[in-house]
């Protein structure tokens, strides 16, 4: 073992600087009141000194640990397969990383996690939630009200009801269906079928709202429930081509089970486009970009969605935000799709 040497303190910055203790307590916590001359030789004896605030005790004064908690519904198997997953932690962790917050990622794999999830949020060691992939019997969002954390979540809650106090960030899912559908029609394509994902999820269903509203008098044998994954994807194929084989065209919820739609469809000799356009959504490029042919997909832009997420989250415990003239909670924002065309239809 080698001594170390002892970490700088309070008292050696003040006394460096030439100013009180609580004068450098007020500039290492963000407060104000303290001269610019003052502010400067504090921080320059910081610097010189390698002094790093105990987070304990800065966060008596602050009331605030500068850490957000991220909640994934879904298990670890699931959220480290999932390139969607992958994009939307690093926008959220580049927005946090900005503004000097720690991101502690919690993930879901039972009923008992649940619970272990709440309590963690209740327990004081974060300032706010980010919570996504939820399922509509989740009890999460009752859970976390409970705890009452300040939360911002991914996707439209399918429970929130007339409640305006539910902050969320989402995408045109229902238009983005709607363009890759209509795209299909005006391509000449008439037996559309359509693969959803898990529709005990928000996203799946208001995909397949827009599906619908495009394809009203559609034969409900060219819809078949899957659960956003490749092989759902390829189960789900299957079984359209067993009931349709007729089908011309086919607009899958994500692009993960698209590309197992193509891999199915390959199998069976359908040529793609030409016997069978195929459409996706998300447009991962990890994924859309590597399928044969490449897919054309519906756009959202997943790592801009985890940035937002942490910023309404940041706007709104910001004390700044918090005048009579600024609402204390930030409205929800759904972004815009776009249809992105490459060689699947």
């Amino acid at each position: 073992m080698t001594d170390t040497a002892p970490r700088p303190t309070l008292e050696a910055v003040a006394a460096r600087a030439g100013v009180s203790r609580a004068t450098v307590s007020r500039v290492v916590n963000g407060g104000d009141g303290v001269r610019d001359v003052l502010v400067e030789r504090v921080r320059k004896a910081v610097e010189e000194l390698g002094y790093v605030p105990n987070q304990a005790a800065r966060s008596l004064v602050t009331r605030r640990h500068d850490a957000v908690a991220v909640v994934v519904a879904e298990p670890e198997s699931r959220v480290f397969a999932d390139p969607f997953f992958a994009l939307q932690l690093r926008g959220i962790s580049k927005e946090l990383t900005a503004h000097d917050n720690q991101l502690v990622l919690l993930l879901t794999e039972g009923r008992d996690d649940h619970a272990r999830v709440a309590r963690y949020l209740a327990g004081g060691h974060v300032d706010g939630a980010l919570v996504f992939s939820l399922h509509l019997d989740d009890p999460l969002p009752e859970l976390i009200q409970r705890a009452g954390v300040p939360t911002v979540f991914g996707g439209r809650p399918g429970w929130s009801g007339d409640r305006r106090d539910v902050v969320y960030v989402d995408s045109d899912n229902r238009g983005g269906a709607r363009d890759a559908v209509r795209h299909l029609a005006g391509l000449g394509r008439s037996r559309i079928a359509h693969i959803t994902g898990a529709l005990d999820q928000t996203s799946a269903v208001d995909r397949l709202d827009g599906y619908r509203d495009v394809m009203a008098d559609a034969d409900p044998r060219l819809i078949a429930e899957a659960d956003f994954t490749p092989a759902g994807g390829e189960r789900a194929m299957r079984e359209l081509l067993g009931r349709c084989p007729d089908l011309d065209a086919v607009f899958a919820a994500n692009d993960l089970m698209a590309s197992g739609a193509l891999r199915v469809l390959r199998e069976s000799g359908r040529r793609v486009p030409d016997d069978v356009a195929v459409i996706g959504f998300d447009d991962m490029q990890p994924v859309a970009e590597q399928t044969d042919p490449p897919l054309t997909t519906v756009r959202q832009d997943i790592e801009e969605m985890g940035r937002l997420m942490a910023r309404l989250l940041l706007h709104g415990l910001d004390p700044d935000h918090r005048r009579e003239d600024t609402p204390d909670t930030p409205s929800s924002v759904v972004l815009p799709t776009t249809l992105v065309r490459r060689g699947s239809a």
